[in-house]
């Protein structure tokens, strides 16, 4: 299982596609506050469409609150301020992967608490930071990868069928 934890997140369309993102990898989403939104947001609602019932969601006042309802074993901070990249992470198979505000990242102290389970996705050397919707996307997908993307469908269905949470089986005539 990968729980993906967003810590005090500011913008709404980045929560939605980080939603739709753990919906479709079945990873439980946990958002810390405070949030620079209302989750109840039509631009949040609009960047997961219709995948919101399908988000196993998890909201906390803090990261103490968090730390007290969970056991969180397999912690892994993504910040730009990694010593090493993702790829050197040992991730287990229920990891916590922490992601950080747009505009600040994770707090210091917190940081600075977890060093060692400090890992970041390397780019150029010049760039600030990834979109946090995209950089979740790349370590969901990098941890669920080693596991074998376990319940997650590998083949291709057949041309033009596709699916849609909560309606059936539709068939494209285009």
């Amino acid at each position: 299982m990968v729980n993906i934890v967003l810590v005090e997140p500011e913008i709404p369309q980045n929560c939605g596609n980080i939603a739709r993102t753990c919906a479709a990898t079945r990873s439980r989403l946990h958002l810390v506050r405070p949030l620079g939104f209302d989750i109840s947001d039509r631009a949040v609602k609009r960047a997961g469409l219709d995948y919101w019932p399908m988000v196993d969601l998890h909201v906390y006042d803090d990261l103490d609150s968090l730390f007290a309802q969970n056991t969180v074993a397999d912690l892994w901070l993504i910040t730009t301020k990694g010593p090493r990249d993702y790829t050197q992470a040992d991730f287990g198979s229920d990891c916590w992967l922490f992601f950080g505000k747009e505009t600040a990242g994770l707090p210091e102290a917190f940081r600075l608490a977890h060093e060692r389970r400090c890992v970041r996705i390397p780019m150029r050397e010049d760039a600030r930071s990834l979109n946090l919707a995209n950089s979740v996307a790349i370590l969901a997908y990098e941890v669920l990868r080693r596991q074998g993307f376990p319940g997650l469908e590998r083949a291709a269905r057949p041309s033009g069928q596709r699916t849609i949470p909560g309606k059936p089986l539709a068939t494209s005539n285009s």
